[in-house]
């Protein structure tokens, strides 16, 4: 059976550093995940694209650029969104997921799966001048549920509304790659732990994080034991 890739879920601007922090790290297999086509508007943050590249499917940008960049990677483009029907799919494909999705329904759909499917998942985010990072080990505790708890209920601040600093993206996109590759090293120390930055006051913060007893997906008495696309729809958020 050949080794199992990281899943990279989002070719966007966290996706394209993390990418390449990743390769020049020696990562040589990877599985990258998105539906998106490349945009105009989003050049200045997707370093892994170029003016000829608009209007393509990111995924397969994605390969070519990496592939030229670091000969013998294998890069498999899946030229779709991680959803309720395919998302565990994904997971069985994967040692290590790197959630770089920019909405709450997908992070909980790949935490859930990822926990279920006892896969590893380190999930970034950037919105503004504020980045998060959080780690959780194969249905480890804590998870992403035990600090977000579920969907937020109505509208909310994301990058589409309210725009994003190109450098937070990198910054996220290089402490989500450290967390994969110290994941991958066996460093316990990876987990637990959700990093914050705030690029106006230029403040890293590393703050642990404790499983709840009562969390849904890994606390004494778990209530998720399967994906439900009922579960992931909502609003805005909604997959």
């Amino acid at each position: 059976m050949p080794p199992k890739s990281i899943a990279l879920i989002g070719a966007g601007g966290i996706g394209s550093p993390a990418a390449l922090a990743l390769c020049e790290a020696g990562v040589r297999d990877l599985l990258v995940v998105d539906e998106d086509r490349v945009e105009l508007s989003n050049l200045h943050r997707q370093l892994w694209f170029e003016q000829e590249d608009v209007g393509s499917h990111k995924t397969e940008a994605f390969a070519r650029r990496l592939g030229d960049r670091y000969p013998g990677t294998r890069v498999v483009a899946v030229d779709d969104r991680a959803l309720p029907h395919n998302v565990l799919g994904i997971m069985a494909r994967a040692s290590v997921v790197l959630d770089a999705t920019d909405n709450y329904a997908s992070r909980f759909l790949l935490a859930d799966a990822a926990h279920l499917a006892a896969v590893p998942i380190v999930h970034a985010a950037a919105v503004r001048w504020q980045a998060t990072v959080m780690a959780t080990a194969a249905r480890g505790k804590p998870c992403y549920r035990c600090l977000f708890e579920d969907l937020p209920a109505g509208p909310v601040v994301d990058c589409a509304t309210a725009g994003v600093a190109p450098p937070v993206c990198g910054v996220a996109g290089a402490i989500a790659a450290d967390r994969v590759l110290r994941i991958l090293a066996g460093d316990l120390t990876a987990f637990a732990h959700i990093v914050t930055y705030d690029g106006i006051a230029d403040r890293l913060r590393s703050v642990p994080v404790a499983p709840r007893k009562d969390c849904p997906l890994c606390g004494s008495k778990p209530k998720i034991g399967n994906i439900s696309r009922s579960r992931y729809t909502g609003g805005v958020c909604g997959v």
